[in-house]
């Protein structure tokens, strides 16, 4: 069965993939969000023309060609677009199976805890504590992550005394019983980060992600060492060298690789082998109600060392008005703080031909 054609449905926020074979079968799948419609030309510049006639089965197989065939662009456009043909190769292989891809990858359907994970900065600590606590009476939420310092903020908070004034807050309003989570997305340098891990420690916070500029690893690895609660990152890391190194080098605890970034399913797999054979849980980042969500879902149904909890979003269409309307039916829908991956075949969602209908449409077909 080989793939005759590769389309593309994108908006500069959210591109979609679907993959056909020369029988007709189709299988749908993601590009990285955030530049899609850029994501999208990369895909049909560099991924599809050697994917176009391949093996629609030998997943592996082209995962491993394109970046070789392409080996003077290893950057993450490069991945982000393959990530786009790759998980709707999945999609086709569970279609054509009748099995989730959960199954495929030799996991169970079933229920995931889920943490609450809050984007915004430009939020008090009132009124973040307020909203987690409405998302714990309405979904049973009891996880939640918050943000500390300025994103890159060179140990500048989003304002003067945030940081110190929100850890303190949501343990009060949430009680000690609540899962709290922290992100720092790179704002401080090791010596601060520490001074904010010991504000973290003190309040029971247990999860600390991304403290220090990320690819700075030895200044991660600093503040790894001086805390007791977990350090976590790699959202950021495409390179399967950069993963192995900062997993040998001790730069973490709990790996974090993106599905959409890294680029699909089997890269993905090889790091939460790499972090299992070290000993660390494997903690994806799926920071938004993308495809991006649902593919971590039926990794960590899968994977042996997989993390306590998914990453769920609360951003709705004030924050993220890009995510309305993508699918038919709701893939992430909260009960009693868990999702659910059912045993729907591929990855079980339909997106709403109506958003593909307005989105910019490319498509690339074998000779």
């Amino acid at each position: 069965m080989k793939i005759r054609s590769i389309e593309t449905f994108s908006s500069r926020y959210v591109g979609f993939v679907r993959v056909t074979t020369d029988e007709g079968r189709q299988g749908w799948g993601q590009m990285s969000t955030y530049n899609a419609d850029i994501t999208a030309q990369v895909l049909h510049r560099q991924v599809a023309p050697w994917s176009l006639g391949a093996d629609a089965l030998a997943i592996d197989a082209l995962v491993d060609l394109v970046p070789e065939k392409e080996l003077k662009f290893p950057g993450p456009y490069l991945f982000r677009a393959l990530g786009g043909l790759e998980t709707a190769l999945w999609d086709l292989r569970g279609k054509l199976e009748g099995r989730s891809v959960c199954e495929l990858l030799g996991g169970t359907p079933g229920r995931l805890r889920a943490y609450a994970s809050s984007m915004k900065r430009d939020i008090t600590p009132e009124q973040e504590a307020e909203r987690f606590l409405r998302l714990r009476d309405r979904h049973g939420f009891e996880a939640f992550k918050f943000r500390v310092g300025a994103e890159f903020g060179h140990d500048v908070d989003e304002w003067p005394g945030r940081t110190e004034a929100i850890v303190p807050a949501l343990r009060k309003a949430l009680g000690p019983e609540a899962t709290l989570l922290a992100d720092a997305n790179s704002g401080f340098s090791p010596k601060r980060a520490i001074e904010v891990g010991r504000l973290l420690e003190d309040q029971g916070i247990c999860h600390y992600e991304e403290p220090c500029p990320w690819w700075e690893l030895e200044q991660t690895r600093e503040v790894r060492e001086a805390l007791s609660l977990d350090v976590t990152g790699g959202e950021q890391d495409c390179l399967l060298p950069s993963w192995r190194h900062m997993i040998e080098m001790g730069a973490v605890d709990v790996v974090q690789p993106d599905v959409c970034y890294l680029g699909g399913l089997v890269r993905t797999l090889r790091v939460a082998r790499m972090a299992e054979a070290a000993g660390l849980p494997c903690t994806p980042h799926s920071a938004n109600l993308s495809l991006v969500t649902l593919f971590t879902m039926h990794l960590l149904r899968a994977i042996p060392n997989a993390g306590p909890y998914l990453e769920l979003s609360i951003e709705g269409p004030d924050y993220y008005p890009w995510q309305e309307g993508l699918f038919l039916g709701e893939p992430f829908a909260v009960t009693e703080g868990h999702v659910t991956v059912t045993d729907a075949p591929g990855w079980g969602v339909e997106i709403d031909p109506a958003w593909l209908e307005r989105a910019d449409h490319l498509i690339s077909e074998a000779n």
